[in-house]
C-alpha cells in the first residue's frame, strides 16, 4: 500500500540552538535522498526546516524549482514534489521541526492543510495553506469555507486544544465537508493544533484517502487522570483491527519506550520496528510527535507506517 507522506524527517537544534541539524528520517527506497538529507542543516529562516522556525507555524512549499528548498535536485531525483514543514514549539523555544515530504503521482490522493486566524477575523479558521495532491475540486472547496471554534474538524481542534480524529468521514455529522471528501475518496481525518503566534492560532489537518493513506496507523496518546501514564485515546480503523486492541491495553510511563521518551523530552521521534506488537502487524516505523501547550505535554499523536 503506498501512502501519500513518501518522506519523513526531524530536524533538531544543535547543541548551541543556533541550527537544525539531522536528527531521524524515514525514507523508503529513497537513499540517494537520505544520504543527501543526513549531511544538511539550516539556519535560522535558511531552507524548508528554518522557514518554518522563523515563521513560528506551518509552511507548505508546494514547488522546488527556484524556491528556497535547498535539496531541489536531489528531491526531484527522489520524485518528491512538495514539502511541508510543521514546527515543534515549547514556549518561544523550538524543539525540532517535522518535515513531511510527498510526490505527485495521478492515484496519489489526500491532502495536508494549514488553518489559522487572521487579526482581522480572529474568530474564524481558513486555510492558509496546504497540499492536495490530485484533489483540485476538494482543494477549491476547502478554500471558500471558514470554520467558528467548535465548528468542523479545525474549529473542534481550536476548542479543546487537542488533536481530534474522524473516522468514516463520509457518514460523519461533525465533518462539515463530508459530503465531499466521499466524492474524493477521503475516509480519515486527523486535526492537529500547532502553534500560536502573535494570537493567531495554527492547526493541521491531514486527510487520509484508503488508496494512499497519510499513515497505516494513526492514534493519539494523552496523559491520564493520574498524569503519570500516556493512554491511547484514539485510534485509525480501530474497530477492525486485533492491533488497536492491543494498544488500547497498554499505558507507558514517562521515559518508557518511543512515547515515553517523547513525552520526557519534548522532542518528536522516529523509529523504526518499533516493538513486537507493531512489526507483528506489518507496521514497521513510527513517527510520534508531542502536542504542546503552556510548556506542558497535552498528547502525542503517532503515525505508523
Amino acid at each position: 500500500m503506498k501512502t501519500f507522506i513518501k518522506v519523513t524527517e526531524i530536524w533538531i537544534p544543535t547543541k548551541d540552538r543556533t541550527r537544525l541539524e539531522f536528527g531521524s528520517g524515514l525514507y523508503g527506497e529513497l537513499n540517494e535522498f537520505r544520504v543527501a538529507s543526513e549531511k544538511e542543516s539550516f539556519a535560522y529562516d535558511e531552507g524548508l526546516p528554518g522557514k518554518a522556525w522563523a515563521a513560528g507555524h506551518p509552511v507548505v512549499l508546494t514547488e522546488f524549482d527556484y524556491s528556497y528548498f535547498k535539496r531541489t535536485k536531489s528531491a526531484k531525483r527522489a520524485g518528491l514534489t512538495c514539502g511541508i514543514a510543521m514546527p515543534v514549539f515549547s514556549g518561544e523555544f523550538i524543539m525540532a521541526v517535522v518535515v513531511f515530504l510527498c510526490g505527485d503521482d495521478q492515484h496519489h490522493a489526500g491532502a495536508i492543510e494549514v488553518w489559522s486566524n487572521s487579526l482581522e477575523k480572529n474568530s474564524e479558521l481558513a486555510v492558509v495553506d496546504g497540499y492536495y495532491g490530485t484533489l483540485d475540486d476538494f482543494e477549491r472547496l476547502s478554500g471558500k469555507i471558514k470554520f467558528t471554534k467548535g465548528a468542523g474538524l479545525p474549529g473542534q481542534v481550536w476548542e479543546t486544544g487537542m488533536p481530534v480524529l474522524i473516522e468514516d468521514l463520509g457518514l460523519s455529522t461533525t465533518f462539515i465537508r463530508s459530503a465531499d471528501a466521499r466524492k474524493a475518496g477521503i475516509t480519515t481525518a486527523l486535526g492537529i493544533p500547532v502553534s500560536v503566534v502573535a494570537n493567531q492560532v495554527y492547526i493541521m489537518t491531514f486527510l487520509s484517502a484508503k488508496a494512499t493513506p497519510i499513515a497505516k496507523r494513526i492514534q493519539i496518546w494523552a496523559p491520564d487522570q493520574s498524569g503519570q501514564r500516556l493512554v491511547c485515546q484514539a485510534g485509525y480503523s480501530k474497530q477492525n483491527d486485533e492491533l488497536a486492541e492491543i494498544f488500547e491495553t497498554i499505558s507507558v510511563r514517562k521515559g518508557e519506550g518511543i512515547l515515553g521518551r517523547v513525552w520526557l523530552t519534548g522532542v518528536p521521534a522516529i523509529r523504526n520496528n518499533s516493538g513486537i506488537a507493531v512489526t507483528e502487524g506489518g507496521l514497521s516505523s513510527m513517527l510520534a510527535i508531542p502536542v504542546i501547550d503552556s510548556g506542558s505535554l497535552k498528547a502525542v499523536v503517532t503515525f505508523l507506517f
